[in-house]
C-alpha cells in the first residue's frame, strides 16, 4: 500500500493508494513546526479509526512547496513507518519530463507532478489549472514536456486582501451566486459578483490568451478544492481532477518500483 504526501502552502494531504485507487484520504493544516511525532499521532489515529493496519503501508512518497515540512515528514515515514520515502522530483522518483523554463529547479514540486499526471491521462497539449493557495496555469506540450505558466493569486487570498484592507466589507463565503444578475443590490451580493465573477472573467481570459500562444488544440484539466465549483459556470475546463497531484505522485512511485 503507497501512503502519497502532498504538503501545499495551506494543506498536508495524505493518502492511501491500493491497486492504483485512493482507499482513504486526510488533510491537516500546513504547519511547519509540526514535528513527525505530532503527525504520527494525528495519521495512526486516523488509519486505527479506518481499521487499517500501519504495517500495510509499504512505500511513501512526498511533495512539498514547503521546504521546512520536508524533515518532520521524512521523521514521520522512517520512525513510525520504518520506510525511506521517495521524494518527489529526486532519485528514483524524477519527474523524468522536460522542464522547458529559464529555471527549472524553481517549478514547485505540486505543478511538475501535476503535469507528469497529466500528461498521463490525457493526449495532446494541455493547459493545467490548479485552484490552491495560488491559481496557477500551466501549459504541457504533447511530448509531456512543461512549457511554462502562470501564477495568479489565489481567489481567497484576494478575499481575505479585500475583507482585511477595508473597514466595513465583511466576510463572505466563496459559493456560486445565486442571481444570474452582475449588478449587486446589496454589499454581500456585490462582494460575491466581483470575487467570483471576476475570477471566472481571469480564467477565461488566460486561458484564451495561452491557447492562442500555444497554437494548437489543448485540453484544460482543472484540479484543486475550488475546480468542481468554477466547473458549475460552464465549458471552462474539458476535464476537472481533483486528486491529481496525488495521482501523480503514484504514478511516479509506480515507476520507482518498476
Amino acid at each position: 500500500m503507497l501512503l502519497a504526501i502532498d504538503a501545499g502552502n495551506t494543506n498536508v494531504v495524505f493518502a492511501l493508494f491500493e491497486a492504483g485507487k485512493i482507499l482513504a484520504r486526510w488533510r491537516i493544516a500546513t504547519d511547519p513546526r509540526r514535528t513527525g511525532d505530532e503527525y504520527a499521532v494525528w495519521l495512526l489515529q486516523l488509519l486505527e479509526i479506518r481499521g487499517i493496519d500501519r504495517t500495510r503501508v509499504d512505500r511513501i512518497i512526498i511533495s512539498t512547496v514547503v521546504p521546512r515540512a520536508l524533515h518532520n515528514l521524512d521523521v514521520l515515514s522512517r520512525s513510525y513507518f520504518g520506510i525511506e520515502p521517495l521524494i518527489a522530483g529526486q532519485g528514483n522518483a524524477a519527474y523524468a519530463i522536460d522542464i522547458d523554463v529559464d529555471e527549472p529547479r524553481s517549478l514547485g514540486a505540486d505543478r511538475a507532478v501535476n503535469a507528469v499526471a497529466a500528461h498521463e491521462k490525457f493526449t495532446g497539449d494541455l493547459i493545467i489549472v490548479d485552484f490552491g493557495t495560488a491559481t496557477t496555469f500551466d501549459a504541457v506540450d504533447f511530448n509531456g514536456a512543461y512549457k511554462g505558466g502562470i501564477i495568479a493569486p489565489g481567489i481567497n487570498l484576494s478575499l481575505d486582501a479585500l475583507v482585511g484592507n477595508t473597514a466595513m466589507l465583511p466576510r463572505i463565503a466563496i459559493e456560486l451566486p445565486q442571481s444570474k444578475s452582475v449588478i449587486g443590490r446589496n454589499t454581500e451580493d456585490q462582494m460575491l459578483i466581483g470575487v467570483f465573477w471576476g475570477y471566472v472573467a481571469m480564467i477565461e481570459g488566460l486561458i484564451t490568451r495561452m491557447k492562442a500562444q500555444i497554437g494548437r488544440p489543448a485540453k484544460v484539466v482543472a484540479t484543486g478544492g475550488l475546480a468542481v465549483l468554477f466547473d458549475k459556470v460552464g465549458d471552462l475546463f474539458d476535464a476537472v481532477e481533483p486528486d491529481l497531484t496525488l495521482e501523480g505522485l503514484a504514478v511516479l512511485a509506480e515507476r520507482a518500483a518498476s
